[in-house]
């Protein structure tokens, strides 16, 4: 079972000196990747269903896991997830390319249709076409990643030609993409254009249920060979024990990723990792 760790670029391990002690430990207790959420904004006052209070701090996923990179040498550096419809789909894949460039490779781009409609609302993104602009995007950001130039992408959404975008990410073909979310919809879109799969606080039995999702979606959509295995990541709901984490990898998730963000003090999440990989070593 792989390990990942969700949620230090928030909660108490946003700051600076935090963040490194934190993903530094991270990587000397053998996690392969650390993941960061993205909210742009939150309704203030809270409202359902929002994750978090509008004063909770969250830095940008992009822009943390740069920083991230440079105080690391092995971790992937994986967005879970970015809300790809609320973002400019050739300005992101300038950044994920900078990204995958500077960190030689180690870029996991997750990314998801998003749920919260204010945030949608304030961004101006429509809720209803939400899942299209989706796959416009990125199917936009992987023609600059693969075409040769002049690149053109003629889409519902994003519509360009006759201009390219260097360098290319260093991973060949574009990041790997990680797709986020538990609909049909989130399941065929991993099937067809996912090399991984991301549920977030789940028990063991909704990941069975998310598992089965995935295999019925494979029946509907083709998936490209180039794409390789679907792999499976988790945020648990709840604490991990042996218990769950036995019946996480009887379900066949492949990685388990802890969620930080609700830990009060940077020792108390040190004290989670250190907890996690005892178990797993």
């Amino acid at each position: 079972m792989l390990l990942g760790a969700f949620g230090i670029n928030s909660g108490s391990t946003f700051r600076p000196s935090d963040t490194l002690a934190i993903v530094r430990l991270a990587e000397e207790l053998g996690y392969d990747s650390v993941w960061a959420g993205e909210h742009v904004v939150v309704p203030s006052p809270r409202a359902a269903p929002s994750p978090m209070e509008p004063e909770d701090p969250i830095l940008d996923p992009l822009v943390h896991l740069g920083f991230v990179a440079a105080a690391t040498e092995r971790l992937l550096l994986a967005t879970g997830i970015i809300i790809l419809p609320q973002r400019n789909p050739l300005v992101l894949a300038k950044q994920a390319a900078t990204l995958d460039v500077l960190s030689g490779g180690r870029l996991l781009l997750g990314i998801g249709a998003g749920y919260l409609e204010p945030e949608m609302t304030a961004i101006g993104v429509s809720m209803e076409d939400r899942g299209a602009r989706t796959d416009d995007h990125l199917a936009a950001m992987r023609a600059l990643w693969t075409q040769p130039g002049p690149v053109e992408h003629h889409g519902p959404y994003i519509d360009f030609a006759g201009v390219d975008a260097h360098p290319r990410p260093v991973t060949r073909g574009g990041p790997r993409i990680v797709v986020g979310g538990h609909s049909p919809a989130a399941f065929r879109r991993a099937v067809a254009h996912g090399h991984g799969w991301y549920g977030f606080a789940l028990t063991p039995e909704i990941a069975s249920a998310c598992v089965a999702g995935l295999r019925e979606a494979a029946e509907q959509v083709d998936r490209p060979a180039e794409l390789g295995a679907l792999e499976l990541s988790v945020t648990p709901r709840r604490r991990l024990d042996a218990e769950s984490l036995a019946a996480f990898a009887d379900v066949g998730v492949h990685r388990l990723v802890l969620n930080t963000a609700g830990d009060p003090t940077p020792a108390d999440v040190a004290d989670r990792l250190r907890a996690a990989a005892a178990l797993v070593s």
